[in-house]
């Protein structure tokens, strides 16, 4: 008589929490310690190489959501696009095309080529025999590279900020402990005394004792961060610490809602595969997409201006 096959076991709430953590820190340890590898080839090439292979696996995973709900998408289109985002903006901070100090002007290439990139989604729609729906097919394409190489490419920005004389990876390294603190807290404290749902509609889990717990952990790291640290992070004190805390930890748990609902829309649980048990990229990266912006805009407004609100 043969065995029946044992029913796989869903892991647990805290396993796949753990697992995702501990797959995050491995990942972008190997970014921040080719960073400060002070090797420039080795710094750049592998912060090129990781962040252009995250910003093409999560548009990737985010097209094949918008596939599952049965949106129409220029999925290769999206994904020449992110390739050259990405990389053409690290050749203009990098200053390989000339445009090195400037913010503005690197902003303006980033302009310039989401206008190009429309204008080319609307000529793939004409050359289209067979889809009927280039609204949606134009609309999703693009709102998928903004969503992760757009946003991701606030990393890039932050870490070859000019004027930080190379200190820019301290500021890359800070918010990505935040906003890492900001999901331990969240899931700490929702899991022990979380009673009160958020969202329930988009994600059970999320408790506001648990959003309470982000911003509380989220804000303590911060603290002792810049404690240690902020000699090396220009304009940064213990005001800016408290604030950049709770705005980032607020900021990531947004994040994580947002994708849920693109999980839950689609009708799955993770967003891919490629780490078995845990989920995708864009799992592991919702938190820090929008507090990537926020990090910089923080930087470029308020920390390195010569006439700063705060």
């Amino acid at each position: 008589m043969s065995d029946a096959a044992a029913p796989a076991q869903t892991p647990s709430k805290a396993d796949v929490f753990f697992r995702r953590l501990i797959t995050t820190v491995i990942l972008w340890t190997v970014i921040l310690a080719a960073m400060f590898s002070g090797n420039a080839l080795i710094a750049d090439g592998v912060f090129l190489l990781i962040i252009f292979l995250f910003a093409l696996a999560g548009l990737a995973e985010f097209y094949g959501l918008a596939e599952k709900r049965g949106l129409a998408c220029f999925k290769w289109c999206g994904l020449f696009g992110g390739a050259l985002l990405m990389v053409g903006t690290f050749l203009n901070l990098t200053g390989h095309i000339g445009t090195q100090g400037s913010p503005a002007r690197v902003n303006d290439f980033e302009t310039g080529f989401i206008i190009l990139f429309v204008l080319g989604l609307c000529v793939r729609q004409l050359a289209s025999r067979t889809n009927t729906a280039g609204i949606t097919a134009i609309a999703v394409t693009l709102f998928g590279l903004m969503y992760v190489p757009w946003l991701l490419n606030f990393i890039q920005k932050i870490n070859f900020f000019p004027g930080l004389e190379g200190n820019g990876k301290y500021f890359v390294l800070y918010f990505i402990l935040i906003t890492k603190f900001s999901d331990m807290g969240a899931y700490l404290v929702g899991s022990l005394i979380g009673r009160h749902k958020m969202i329930p509609r988009i994600s059970p889990g999320k408790t506001w004792e648990g959003f309470g717990g982000a911003i509380f952990l989220s804000t303590a790291s911060s603290v002792v961060f810049v404690h240690f640290l902020g000699g090396k992070m220009s304009g940064m004190n213990g005001l800016h610490a408290v604030i950049l805390g709770i705005v980032l930890s607020s900021t990531a748990v947004i994040g994580d809602l947002i994708e849920s609902l693109f999980k839950r829309e689609a009708g799955v649980k993770d967003s891919g595969g490629i780490f078995p048990g845990i989920g995708g990229i864009l799992d592991l990266l919702d938190s820090l997409l929008f507090n990537a912006p926020i990090m910089y805009l923080y930087l470029r407004h308020i920390l390195t201006n010569p006439h700063p609100l705060i």
